[in-house]
């Protein structure tokens, strides 16, 4: 297996890291015999699995992933409207298009989402969605955000939203913390059209990212998220990060995640949350990508595991480069 370097960072990651060299077979291998009381027994990574496939269950709530006082992330599938316009009190909302249309209706403007689109709905505002064959990945944290990279498209004022639109009495409901289950103040009625002719009298507007490359798209003081995007990797750089967990999406391609708890095939729909403080590479011979969200805090999981990682020997990690 030979001599591997591993990447030594800490959140945000805005200093170079401390580069090692690492004896690979010593990095991923079973430790040595210790009378250590204070080390915990951890069990395999675990990967949770959201199909990329649409398949219309009619209307149903989010679906939680993963969830800390920093951040909650979950999926959603959709084909229709909403149902109700929302607004967050506390948190910012960013989301990731991962198949189908989605039109996103806000007090800032309209705009489509087409899969591999990022975009974020600052605190405060209110919005509605229109899917059609939809499933976006959203993520809600406190701010304030910094946008890393410049927007890609920006949303309009429509009088007209999307075609047979007409202006009715809605709900608008605020929620506060991460906008999940329980976590609702007040519902009430209100005019859409006055929600939505508030764009027409600023210039604020949604930022759409789509990003092809490698990045950080968006910073709070307590997360990032972003896009790893890589034609093929060896898997001979490690990264360790000391001070934050880290949840990669499998987006496009298949890439061997490979860790000190094990290592698992990753396919388009698999989410994984790698540890504060464990070691890992990927290996794929085709083009690979990911997304990437690293929090501060240790993110629990929340949705039930559909597979594990397991130990690889050092013939099958060669036979995988």
């Amino acid at each position: 297996m030979g001599i591997v370097h591993e990447h030594l960072d800490r959140f945000p990651f805005t200093e170079p890291p401390m580069v090692l060299e690492r004896r690979e077979e010593l990095l991923i291998g079973e430790p040595l015999p210790i009378r250590a009381r204070a080390l915990r027994d951890h069990g395999p990574l675990e990967v949770v699995h959201v199909s990329p496939e649409y398949v219309d269950r009619g209307r149903t709530h989010p679906r939680g992933l993963f969830q800390s006082d920093a951040l909650r992330m979950e999926v959603q599938t959709m084909t229709g409207r909403q149902g109700f316009y929302h607004r967050n009190a506390d948190v910012e909302e960013f989301s990731y298009q991962v198949a189908g249309r989605r039109a996103l209706i806000t007090e800032l403007g309209t705009i489509t989402h087409t899969a591999g689109d990022f975009s974020r709905i600052p605190t405060g505002v209110a919005h509605d969605n229109l899917g059609e064959a939809d499933i976006h990945l959203l993520f809600y944290s406190p701010g304030p955000v910094v946008e890393r990279v410049p927007a890609t498209r920006f949303a309009e004022y429509l009088e007209t939203p999307f075609p047979g639109w007409e202006p009715a009495v809605q709900n608008e409901m605020i929620t506060e913390m991460r906008g999940g289950q329980g976590e609702g103040i007040h519902v009430a009625p209100a005019d859409e059209r006055l929600l939505i002719d508030r764009a027409a009298r600023t210039d604020d507007r949604i930022r759409l990212v789509r990003w092809g490359r490698t990045a950080w798209l968006y910073e709070t003081p307590r997360i990032l998220i972003g896009q790893v995007v890589a034609e093929a990797s060896d898997g001979r750089v490690y990264h360790r990060h000391l001070d934050a967990d880290e949840i990669q999406y499998q987006v496009e391609g298949v890439r061997t995640l490979v860790t000190q708890r094990g290592a698992v095939e990753l396919v388009p729909g698999d989410l994984v949350r790698i540890p504060r403080g464990v070691a890992f590479t990927g290996v794929h011979r085709e083009r690979s990508v990911h997304l990437a969200v690293a929090t501060a805090e240790a993110m629990p999981q929340v949705a039930e595991a559909t597979k594990k990682a397991r130990a690889v020997t050092p013939a099958e990690l060669e036979a995988l480069r």
